[in-house]
């Protein structure tokens, strides 16, 4: 077992490659489009061992995995906005998810628990801390703020009132975070999100709201980053202070959490993890799965896939999209042109 295809967002696959795995085909895209296994058979060149679908945010964009002769794995990071991936990961041998809390709604008798693996955000190993930067505002935060994020537009404008040096830009991250003395984090939707492990990965003094998914196993509170109640502009304000009024605890916080990261929440521990995975599934039996789903798919779809491609078949305005999800919702997707919509 040695071909990987992954689609999607690419993730720690790169990484792959420092695990056994000789070799990696990856595929990103971003335009509207939709995949059949013969798409993937020419876009990969071979007969991929282990297909992964990589979350992308956007609508269901490989159809047909039902029937997949090959190990299929979907990698869910925002099932926190798209509330149909734990359905359509009922079609997969494997789900990776990223919001530990959310483990129940992937979990079912199709989908068992011992292949629905938590895989928490990481750092990029790109990642670091730059310390010949001068330290330009008070409180850094980097992100989107317009009307698709309402609350922390909100929370940002109220607490700019009486943070004067709080700053708010868009941008290269690795860039700006070594000019900010606090890095602001907000989760408009209470998920444990990449900022978290992207700032701590450059070793900046993170100041992040108090989420559940795992967060407090994986970084200590007043070790590695100071949190405050979500949405309370007053506990964030406080944290803030006390870390500018203290730069020799803020200093040693930001080099704990660097150390924390590099120790085990980098993209190489991520693809470590799910290598072992892969390992064990070769070991455990990876022809029954595939075999066993396969053996189910007409229950996989009408059960839990119908419903998603029917939605979107009713919510998209490209006929030619339209189309593919009413024939994969049919149990059809091939033969099917390859096309896309932009």
């Amino acid at each position: 077992m040695q071909n990987i295809l992954w689609i999607g967002s690419p993730f720690f696959c790169r990484e792959l490659h420092c695990h056994g795995w000789a070799n990696v085909k990856t595929h990103n895209f971003e335009d509207v489009r939709v995949f059949n296994w013969q798409d993937l058979l020419a876009l990969a060149g071979f007969t991929p061992d282990v297909l992964v679908v990589a979350d992308k945010s956007r609508p269901p964009f490989v159809l047909g995995v039902e029937n997949f002769p090959c190990l299929t794995v979907f990698y869910s990071v925002d099932s926190h906005i798209h509330s149909w991936q734990p359905r359509y990961a009922q079609a997969f041998d494997v789900c990776l998810f990223s919001l530990k809390d959310h483990r129940r709604r992937f979990v079912t008798q199709t989908l068992p628990e011992e292949r629905v693996i938590w895989s928490p955000p990481f750092a990029r190993e790109e990642d670091g801390p730059n310390e010949t930067m001068p330290k330009e505002w008070d409180c850094l935060f980097v992100g989107t703020v317009d009307e698709n994020t309402p609350r922390r537009a909100l929370f940002l404008r109220e607490l700019k009132k009486r943070l004067p040096g709080l700053h708010c830009t868009r941008g290269d991250y690795r860039v700006l975070y070594p000019g900010g003395r606090v890095i602001l984090n907000y989760s408009e939707h209470g998920d444990l999100n990449f900022r978290v492990f992207e700032a701590t990965g450059c070793g900046a003094c993170l100041v992040t709201p108090r989420v559940g998914h795992g967060l407090s196993q994986l970084f200590t509170d007043g070790e590695h980053l100071l949190s405050y109640a979500a949405d309370d502009v007053d506990d964030a304000l406080s944290r803030i202070e006390f870390l500018l009024e203290h730069p020799e605890f803020m200093q040693r916080m930001g080099a704990a959490a660097l150390e924390k990261v590099n120790a085990g929440h980098r993209a190489r521990h991520r693809a470590r993890a799910f290598a072992d995975v892969l390992r064990d599934i070769r070991t455990g039996g990876m022809g029954d799965i595939i075999a066993a789903r396969r053996a189910r798919a007409d229950f996989i779809r009408e059960t839990y896939l119908k419903l998603v491609y029917l939605l979107w078949a009713d919510d998209v305005n490209q006929a030619p999209l339209k189309e593919a999800y009413l024939a994969a919702a049919r149990g059809k997707p091939e033969p099917a042109p390859t096309w896309h919509a932009r």
